[in-house]
Parts: structure tokens; C-alpha cells; sequence
């Protein structure tokens, strides 16, 4: 089996609205689809809009939230070198890759929803029959993707993401620019759900998507299966 290549974007947004409180990607949305991917022997490259360091919320990585993969990503000296020294996302190419991954955290929501460079490259993705990703709050980077006749890739599309009562159980409300699973269903996607924290993902044709952070694992199980199939 040749080896595979998957570019994983990450946000560079560290800021929670103007509360004074920092954000950025959720430690175990990353983890997991990563090791997930290498133990596959996947290669992984990881990309942000800004390059560089990707922030961390710091949220991610309270003791609540810790799991076998954020333990060892915080042992593994290589993955971090990959989310301090990240790739520039507006010089990733669909070419080199076989799949996109998008994890989530509430940053996404202010520096992928409407970033050009990403929707021009889930854009690609999709236009060579390749399989994208997200999962929980990083279902945003798909809401303004068109198909090739101008229309909202996600219409009639059966996704998932972070919904609104797990939004309101985090109190967050009020801060996020958005509520996820409104705009979802006003693009025309079938937005489906589990219970709150609960591990779902749905996959429908290209478009894999997990709802919050317990289902990152299995988001990326569905994606592996899908280039490895």
C-alpha cells in the first residue's frame, strides 16, 4: 500500500470573542485523528492559516479532558514540533494529499469559517473525488464551500457538529460568533445529532463529520477507512 498523506488544519486564532480569555484547537480533537493517522502509517502534515505555532485552549488541557492521546502528545516531542512550526494553509496544494482533516475547537470558528485559502482547498478536495473531515466546532470550515455550480456543498448533506446544547452547556453562547448547528441547517445540510458529548459521526459521500471531541477518533476511523478502501 503506498503511503498515504492527510494535511490536518488547524486554526491560528487564539482569542474567545472579547471575553480575555484565550482559545485556539482542542488538545484531544488533534490527538487522536493524529495518532490515529500515523499508526496507520499515514503521513500527517499539519497546516494553520497563519503558519507557525497553533494556539492550544488552554480548556483542552485541564485534567477533565485528558485521554491516552493527549498523554501522549504531551510526551511526544515530534508532535509538538509540528504544532509549533505548522505550514502556511495558502501554500498547501489538494495535489499532495489524499485527504483533508479539519480538528475543532472553538477557534475555527473565527478564522475558518470565511478564510478563503480553506474553502478554495476543501474545494479542490472535493473536485478530485478526495474524502475532508472535520469534527465538532471545525464543521464551520465547510459552511461556505460551493460546488462547481455555485452551490453550498453541505445542501442535503447528512453532517454533524458541536450543537447548540452542548454550546449552552459550556456557556458559551453568547460568545461564539455563531451557533454551529444553526448555520448548519441554513446552508441546507441534514444536521443530525447524539447526545450531549456523546461519540457520532456521519459520513456522506466526500464529507466525514464528528460532533464534539468524543467523536475525533471515530471521524477519523471513517476518513482512514475511506482512503484506505
Amino acid at each position: 500500500m503506498a503511503n498515504k498523506h492527510i494535511l490536518m488544519v488547524l486554526t491560528s486564532h487564539s482569542e474567545l470573542g472579547n471575553t480575555g480569555t484565550k482559545t485556539g484547537f482542542w488538545v484531544e480533537e488533534f490527538a487522536a485523528p493524529y495518532y490515529t493517522f500515523i499508526d496507520q502509517n499515514i503521513r500527517v502534515s499539519i497546516a494553520t492559516p497563519k503558519g507557525g505555532q497553533a494556539p492550544i485552549d488552554p480548556n483542552s488541557e485541564l485534567a477533565d479532558f485528558q485521554t491516552a492521546d493527549t498523554q501522549r502528545f504531551n510526551q511526544d516531542d515530534t508532535a509538538q514540533a509540528l504544532i509549533a512550526n505548522t505550514l502556511v494553509l495558502a501554500e498547501q496544494s489538494s495535489d499532495d494529499f489524499d485527504a483533508i482533516f479539519y480538528p475543532g475547537g472553538h477557534g475555527p470558528l473565527w478564522d475558518l469559517t470565511d478564510n478563503i485559502d480553506s474553502i478554495q482547498l476543501i474545494e479542490a478536495f472535493l473536485k478530485t473525488a478526495k474524502p475532508v473531515a472535520a469534527v465538532c466546532h471545525a464543521s464551520a470550515a465547510l459552511l461556505n464551500v460551493k460546488n462547481s455550480e455555485g452551490e453550498f456543498v453541505l445542501s442535503n448533506k447528512a453532517v454533524t457538529g458541536f450543537s447548540n446544547s452542548e454550546e449552552e452547556a459550556v456557556q458559551l453562547t453568547n460568545v461564539v460568533p455563531f451557533l454551529l448547528e444553526d448555520e448548519l441547517a441554513k446552508r441546507g445540510a441534514n444536521y443530525q445529532k447524539a447526545p450531549d458529548w456523546n461519540a457520532f459521526a456521519i459520513k456522506d459521500g466526500l464529507i466525514i463529520t464528528g460532533q464534539n471531541p468524543a467523536s475525533s477518533s471515530i471521524t477519523a476511523k471513517h476518513l482512514v477507512d475511506h482512503i484506505n478502501a
